[in-house]
């Protein structure tokens, strides 16, 4: 819920619009959960961002967790190693303009999202 608020205080700083603000935000509740779900926890760095008269929303989600054996198939819709819809990597690809997964198995993950304005 913190990280939700945060972000939303992040894009109304940035001059996002009620949409995009609502599309960084489910993103980024989507990467927290599962951060926690299947990373063990872990961090999220959040940021404004400014290329000349374009502003956004930069956030950074790492956790030391299992790390993810097959990338395109986590971003594949409905596929899930726990109980959910398979729909969050996926999910948060489409509402991000911006999308950057790395992960290392026994190392963990590191998911970069931006959204602009």
């Amino acid at each position: 819920m913190r990280v939700r608020q945060t972000v939303r205080t992040f894009a109304v700083e940035a001059g996002l619009g009620l949409v995009d603000q609502t599309k960084i935000v489910t993103a980024a509740s989507e990467l927290a959960r599962n951060t926690l779900d299947y990373g063990g926890g872990g961090e999220v760095r959040i940021e404004l961002l400014q290329e000349g008269r374009r502003h956004g929303v930069r956030l950074t989600f790492e956790d030391e967790g299992p790390g993810i054996p097959d990338i395109g198939l986590a971003l594949t819709d409905h596929y899930t190693t726990g109980g959910g819809l398979g729909l969050g990597l996926s999910g948060a690809k489409r509402l991000s303009n911006e999308f950057h997964l790395e992960s290392t198995v026994g190392i963990g993950t590191r998911v970069v999202i931006a959204r602009w304005k």
